[in-house]
């Protein structure tokens, strides 16, 4: 069943890749339609990843309350074998806990992983724990936590050979898409594999055999284990030994010029020689990417991320927090419950974070942006690297969100659909609401489905640390199906988005179903793709791309009230288009009612009837229960006949 869909998206990736070779395409739109179209196939790729996994591995299904599992730096007894996993494929890292169950000696070993193989370990079995998102690979390997690293393919640093062969920790490469230059060992013997790692012989070994690895990996990690009982865990054995690394800057800045946060590591250096105080060194470590490039291009060749990190390591330490299991998808039952409050609007909206760990500022951002959401009810989704961010950060009370608010789809809960391949998860529950709500059918209904969706379902996928290429697949897979998206700054770099021209009037329409014409709407959502600066402004611009065309007067009056409240207390004030949201009284906020009322006479030279506190005139249209919106020609006709 699943490879007649994965034959398909083959196929079209490949189509796609053909038109970008030179002296084909030469329109940026049809590049932009085809970028959309090769997007959808990779979001079919995903669901079927999934699903197989799902079923071949018994990951859950559509289980709300999974268990939590620790998560972050500082998760493992370091008195036992450490077997660290990373990468996106965990077929190769799963028979390693096969093989520790069935010798009966899971207890006596760690198992912990970085990335999206960490997501699926933990659903195949909640023993495992998680090191935190891509950038806590150079972390965790210059630390010396593993004693074996067993990696797979994507969101992998290209010099993990080099980072472990340093710290003398052995490689296995499960994956022909990243053999790293090592000797296929397929044919060897387990015992002559793992003398030629523990011996030294073999700084790694290509071995895409997962029995083997299963085998391979405990072996190994308890043969180094016993090696390096004493290892200390804090980047310079001794506090000497950090300070001659530092006395080594001079403060040439060429570490804060290629840094992709301009961090100022040259003010922390030469802080830390003159006062031997780190406190400006440990600041940078909330921040720091730990991508090495300041290493690359320091000229005294000095180990920055090492100091940084020594520099917090107390903190960093302690960063440790609990994340819920993957769920896998949405249940039918649970889209019955919000399908009807989401498309009306009671239910303010779905924020969907997704994506990598290029945060423009500290991981706790992350959470702070969320629960904002969480706290009005708004219905929030995550995987990948934001779900395990998430688990890392915890309040005052030491809790993180996954143990503050519910696993379920439905308001004012957090769900974690798993890893990346779970993405399609959160798709499958947009177009569900199509399908069992409002029973729009599937098969070849793909406009249908997204023309739905962009007018009616209020949900808004959210990149706040974009990096990677799946990140804007995923992103522009959710574009074409009517969900708009909003990266962090980073996500410039992608350069392009998809920004609407809220001022030109007679651009914003659609079929109205109902009454048989063309009506001019507000512009909701007036953008599919947009970068923003800051934590504020992605608040605020998320509230505001929730507002859809068909809201009823309680849902619109829901969702502006949260856009007003979210602009007036982080941005300090109104926001400047708050008026072309409004079609009637009935949409204004009830507690500021009147206040806006005068603004829209005052500032917007609207007509109000202050004796029944109506509008008179200046809305771009009227309220009507009946509105039926449709930008597709060919469903209009369909449903106007």
């Amino acid at each position: 069943d699943l490879r007649k869909a994965l034959e398909w998206a083959e196929k079209e990736i490949v189509k796609v890749l053909h038109s970008t070779h030179i002296g084909n395409e030469e329109s940026f739109v049809d590049y932009e339609s085809k970028a959309m179209h090769v997007s959808m196939a990779d979001h079919v790729g995903m669901e079927v990843a999934d699903i197989a996994q799902i079923v071949a591995f018994g990951f859950p299904k559509a289980k709300p309350d999974t268990d939590l599992v620790p998560t972050g730096f500082g998760i493992v007894d370091t008195k036992k074998p450490v077997i660290c996993v990373v990468g996106h494929n965990v077929m190769y890292s799963r028979p390693i806990i096969d093989y520790l169950e069935r010798s009966g000696r899971i207890d006596e070993f760690e198992v912990a992983g970085l990335c999206c193989t960490a997501h699926d370990m933990t659903r195949y079995r909640s023993k495992a724990k998680i090191f935190g998102p891509i950038s806590y690979q150079l972390r965790v390997i210059r630390a010396g936590l593993p004693d074996v690293v067993v990696s797979d393919e994507q969101c992998i640093r290209a010099d993990l050979v080099d980072a472990c062969s340093k710290m003398g920790i052995p490689l296995i490469a499960t994956s022909d898409a990243a053999v790293r230059g090592l000797p296929d060992v397929s044919d060897w013997k387990v015992e002559d594999i793992v003398e030629a790692l523990v011996s030294g012989k073999l700084k790694g070994v290509f071995l895409p055999v997962p029995e083997k690895v299963g085998e391979v990996a405990p072996k190994v990690a308890e043969e180094i284990f016993k090696r390096n009982k004493d290892r200390k865990y804090k980047f310079f054995a001794s506090d000497d030994e950090l300070k001659a690394e530092i006395a080594k800057c001079t403060q040439c800045m060429s570490c804060v010029f290629t840094c992709p946060h301009n961090l100022r590591i040259d003010i922390g250096m030469a802080h830390a020689q003159k006062t031997g105080d780190l406190s400006k060194l440990a600041i940078l470590e909330e921040q720091c990417l730990a991508c090495g490039k300041c290493e690359q291009s320091c000229p005294k060749q000095i180990k920055i991320v090492n100091v940084i990190m020594r520099s917090n390591f107390e903190k960093l330490y302690a960063k440790t927090g609990k994340t819920r299991v993957g769920r896998g998808p949405i249940q039918d039952t649970e889209i019955r419950k919000v399908g009807q409050p989401i498309v009306f609007g009671q239910i303010p909206g779905v924020i969907a974070a997704v994506g990598c760990i290029n945060f423009p500022d500290e991981m706790k951002s992350i959470v702070e942006i969320l629960e904002e959401f969480l706290k009005r009810k708004y219905i929030v989704v995550t995987s990948g690297c934001h779900a395990m961010d998430i688990g890392m950060i915890k309040d005052e009370e030491g809790k993180t969100l996954y143990e503050k608010y519910p696993g379920n789809f439905d308001a004012g809960c957090i769900v974690n659909v798993g890893s990346c391949v779970s993405n399609a998860h959160i798709a499958g529950a947009a177009i569900k609401i199509a399908n069992i709500f409002a029973m729009r059918p599937l098969r070849g209904n793909y406009a249908e489905i997204a023309d739905y969706i962009l007018n009616r379902v209020g949900a808004v996928g959210f990149s706040w640390g974009p990096y990677s290429h799946k990140a804007a697949s995923i992103a522009t897979g959710f574009n074409r199906l009517g969900v708009p998206v909003v990266v962090g700054p980073h996500g410039t770099k992608y350069r392009r988005a998809y920004i609407g021209k809220p001022w030109k009037n007679d651009k914003w329409w659609v079929y109205d179903v109902k009454s048989g014409k063309k009506t001019f709407i507000e512009p909701a959502p007036d953008s599919l793709l947009v970068a923003v600066e800051t934590k504020e402004e992605a608040i605020v611009q998320l509230a505001r791309l929730c507002i859809r065309p068909n809201d009823t007067s309680m849902g619109r009056q829901i969702k502006l009230t949260h856009y007003i409240e979210l602009s007036k207390k982080y941005m300090g004030d109104l926001p400047d288009d708050w008026h072309i949201y409004v079609r009637s009284e009935a949409d204004l906020p009830l507690k500021m009612r009147e206040e806006l009322l005068k603004v829209l006479e005052e500032q917007h030279g609207w007509k109000i009837d202050w004796d029944k506190k109506k509008i008179v005139e200046g809305p771009l249209r009227g309220y009507d229960a009946g509105f039926n919106p449709t930008i597709v020609e060919d469903v209009f006709a369909k449903y106007r006949r």
